[in-house]
């Protein structure tokens, strides 16, 4: 599959200089990416690059972006943050001042904000993948928000688990700062739902791969329901020693960590069973998705996510601000044209149907819910959870 992957890659490069007279006759723009492509969350950085890549390379091959009569080909360039703000920060001074990035992509709120720090300044555009709802409620100019908000789940996730296990949780979820987020919303709504926070012991999943201590901490206290939730990998460990050290209740999962994931490490889908989450991507039944999972079977191994038909989506959304904008480099023309191009781009390029931009920068997409009933991933509506 690698092989095929990489014949694919190069054959899309022949076709950007036959579509456009050879890849030398076309300037070249740098689109930045800063997020952990080492560590715990690398898998989760990576398949977040991996949706700007395959954009990339579809955008290229079809001759790339034309702006004033002249073409551009994209070029991602991508730097390792580790998950850590402060490298966020010295990435993003690095991917403007040496690439001449004027969009910059990151996939965690910690590095949202540490570029909030001066992008504006600088005359960036931030791409955040995270639905910390503070990330564009700060009135920043230059960020746009990918995913819905992440408070929209905590109500409904919260009503499912509680009707089902008890209302008794312990929280045993990750410890970096989207996580932080997490905990302060959503422990005030499981109280006031009726719930009690039987136990609080969040770890760092970032660094350990044993949370058997730190779980059975949690479980001491015999919860009905857990919360966890970082990238999916370690969450998966998190829930297998779980279920090892004898814990029969439910699980509520951060939406930064996503079932089908999840499940790879923790054993099988089973081992999820009450388990409530986002909707894995290939129980999507729009047209968009559905032609996102055809093409990504062609090339991958594994599992497609959100993160990285997002992605894969906003950078189709940013090569279209561009040639609607005019220009590759003016990131506040760029910002004002993304309504507009949001029209344009197709459905085969829009795996979650986003169909508009506010004016602090939240992309709209509805909320999707995900429950695990009998081994099996079953969809829930809103709607009829908080009625």
């Amino acid at each position: 599959m690698k092989v095929l992957k990489s014949f694919r890659r190069l054959a899309a490069a022949s076709a950007v200089a036959l579509a456009i007279g050879g890849a030398a006759h076309a300037d070249e723009v740098n689109i930045g990416f800063t997020g952990p492509l080492s560590g715990g969350a690398a898998l989760y950085g990576e398949n977040t690059l991996e949706g700007l890549r395959m954009a990339a390379e579809e955008i290229n091959a079809a001759g790339g972006i034309t702006v004033d009569g002249e073409k551009h080909t994209i070029n991602i360039q991508a730097l390792d943050d580790k998950y850590s703000p402060s490298q966020a920060a010295v990435n993003g001074k690095r991917l403007v001042q040496q690439y001449n990035a004027p969009v910059i992509f990151t996939p965690h709120s910690g590095g949202t904000f540490a570029l909030q720090a001066f992008n504006e300044r600088d005359g960036f555009l931030v791409m955040s993948y995270t639905s910390v709802p503070a990330v564009t409620s700060k009135g920043n100019k230059l960020t746009v928000k990918i995913p819905p908000n992440f408070t929209d789940y905590i109500e409904p996730f919260s009503r499912i688990t509680m009707d089902r296990f008890g209302n008794k949780l312990g929280v045993a979820n990750a410890t970096h700062d989207y996580a932080k987020y997490w905990t302060k919303e959503f422990v005030p709504v499981w109280r006031e739902l009726g719930g009690e926070v039987a136990a609080m012991n969040p770890m760092d999943y970032n660094k350990s791969a044993d949370f058997y201590t730190g779980v059975s901490k949690v479980l001491s206290e015999d919860p009905d329901v857990m919360f966890v939730g970082g990238a999916s990998e370690p969450t998966g460990l998190v829930v297998r020693q779980a279920r090892e050290l004898g814990f029969k209740g439910g699980f509520i999962l951060m939406d930064q960590a996503k079932m089908d994931e999840v499940a790879k490490v923790s054993g099988g889908i089973k081992s999820l069973e009450g388990s409530v989450g986002v909707v894995p991507l290939d129980k999507y039944e729009n047209e968009g998705a559905k032609l996102f999972l055809k093409k990504w079977q062609e090339d991958h191994n594994g599992v497609a996510t959100s993160e990285t038909a997002y992605n894969y989506f906003a950078m189709y959304l940013i090569a279209q601000a561009m040639q609607e904008a005019g220009t590759v480099d003016d990131a506040k023309a760029i910002r004002a044209a993304i309504a507009s191009a949001m029209d344009k781009v197709s459905v085969e390029h829009n795996p979650y149907d986003v169909d508009g931009i506010d004016e602090a920068g939240n992309l709209g997409a509805d909320p999707q819910i995900a429950e695990v009933v009998d081994g099996e991933v079953v969809l829930r509506k809103l709607s009829e959870i908080t009625e």
